[in-house]
């Protein structure tokens, strides 16, 4: 099937809303701030908007919803922590909440919405938004996903739930006992479906959206447009129109980047020496630290252990029991040190999450975005560190042409251990002690790109998942 695309673009700071159209269509500033009031949300909406503080919607939020809301397929792109979760969560909600009922009876409780995310981090999150902005309703939200027992999340399939979020794999699973029906399903979301092409559920996709109505509305989210994006849009959506709120393939305006050259045996000490003197400016320590493998996330947990810094890993060979305690530490502050594989480099949201450090450069140039992509959320500022020993410096070279430009390459604090001295001439051979480290908000001159398309302005405000409901444990969630 081949589709046209609706083609919406926005320009620097522009928040603004275009009607669908068979043609590609270039924005124009707005006249006047929109707010979520304006685009007709059901007061028990937006009340529960207003109780977590927001009134404007993200650049991704104020042009994808009233597409959806119109009911067009809509491909939206946008940088990780744009609020993009909202941008679909809310629209669903108004539009199936005809459907909401009082009710007891499972019947009254069919399926209409289906969020399909790759990791259960992800399907979490996602769920704990919907749960947030539904609260008021009478609608239900509920997420499945595997590493845990089957039992409680059939229990909540069972009562009957309007929106349900969940991972290819277990849904599948429920759909094989029975539990799971999509004959009803009006609403189908693939979120963050670049990562699920990476991971190979290609084949899962298929078999659920089989068994989803043909005329259902269809919303794509990615963090970028690849060739087989694109391609998956063309098999499942019709006439989709397209939102792209940042250029593609880039990082937040928000996130502050520095790259030290480190030798790969002095990267724990230069890690330390980081956080020291972090702690020395009145800065916090907390932090996203991201590795390559299972076996060093974990080595590297421990050896900052011994060092004095609290630190906690995350990797896939963790249960989820033992994933959901270490993030939850981590999110009290218990845990200092996240050191993380990219199990946790989608999904994760964390409100003001002050610093990123790579560990080790991903092998996959994309990643190095989503990982980055953990601080600088919803318009608040962040420091996004890589360690780089010269054997990763074609791994560096990758991600500069991904994202078309260089990044700058600066000295490590003083009396740390360094690999390199930075090119003589540059602005990191400058003598004394690093400035990022004692200003590290202070606004730069933007790295040279060979893009000249202008980035928008992000707003601080947008949507921030809620506290984790008691039923996230058990696979759904309850109202309060």
């Amino acid at each position: 099937m081949t589709n046209t695309e609706t083609e919406i673009t926005s320009s620097a700071g522009a928040d603004n809303i275009v009607a669908p159209s068979d043609s590609s269509v270039t924005s124009a500033t707005p006249p006047a701030t929109i707010t979520f009031a304006d685009f007709g949300l059901d007061p028990k909406i937006q009340k529960a908007v207003l109780e977590q503080g927001y009134t404007i919607p993200t650049p991704i939020q104020a042009q994808s919803i009233p597409h959806v809301l119109a009911g067009s397929d809509l491909m939206g792109a946008a940088q990780t922590g744009t609020g993009k979760t909202a941008a679909f969560v809310l629209p669903i909600i108004q539009k199936i909440l005809r459907h909401a009922s009082n009710s007891a009876s499972p019947a009254r409780h069919p399926i209409r919405a289906l969020v399909l995310t790759p990791t259960r981090e992800l399907a979490v999150q996602v769920a704990e938004n919907a749960a947030s902005y539904s609260k008021h309703t009478d609608l239900r939200a509920a997420v499945v996903y595997g590493g845990v027992d089957m039992k409680e999340q059939v229990g909540i399939l069972r009562n009957g739930v309007e929106i349900l979020i969940a991972t290819p794999g277990r849904l599948l699973d429920h759909i094989g006992s029975k539990v799971a029906n999509l004959s009803q399903v009006e609403i189908l979301v693939l979120d963050e479906a670049d990562r699920m092409l990476d991971m190979g559920f290609l084949p899962d996709l298929q078999r659920i959206i089989n068994l989803i109505p043909a005329q259902r509305q269809t919303l794509l989210f990615s963090a970028t447009f690849s060739p087989e994006i694109k391609k998956l849009a063309q098999s499942y959506l019709r006439t989709p129109v397209t939102v792209e709120v940042a250029r593609q393939n880039a990082a937040a305006d928000t996130v502050k980047q520095v790259i030290h050259m480190v030798s790969s045996g002095d990267k724990q000490r230069a890690i330390v020496k980081v956080l020291e003197n972090r702690t020395r400016q009145g800065l916090s320590r907390q932090c996203i630290i991201f590795t390559n493998s299972r076996l060093g996330c974990a080595k590297l947990a421990r050896a900052l252990e011994r060092d004095g810094i609290k630190a906690g890993a995350i990797h896939g060979d963790k249960s989820q029991g033992e994933r959901t305690l270490t993030l939850d530490a981590f999110k009290s502050g218990a845990i200092e040190a996240l050191v993380a594989t990219d199990v946790a480099a989608r999904g994760l949201d964390i409100p003001d999450m002050p610093c990123v450090i790579n560990h080790e450069l991903p092998y996959n140039a994309e990643d190095f975005i989503h990982r980055i992509g953990r601080t600088g959320r919803a318009g608040s500022t962040g420091d996004a560190i890589a360690l780089v020993d010269a054997s990763e410096k074609r791994l560096l070279d990758d991600i500069e042409k991904l994202m078309k430009c260089k990044l700058d390459i600066k000295p490590l604090p003083e009396g740390t251990p360094a690999y390199a001295k930075p090119p003589s001439g540059s602005a990191a051979s400058t003598k004394g002690a690093d400035p990022f480290f004692y200003k590290p908000y202070e606004p730069t001159s933007a790295p040279q790109s060979s893009d000249d398309t202008a980035k928008p302005e992000v707003k601080k405000v947008g949507i921030v998942a809620a506290k984790p409901a008691v039923g996230a444990l058990l696979g759904g969630f309850k109202k309060k």
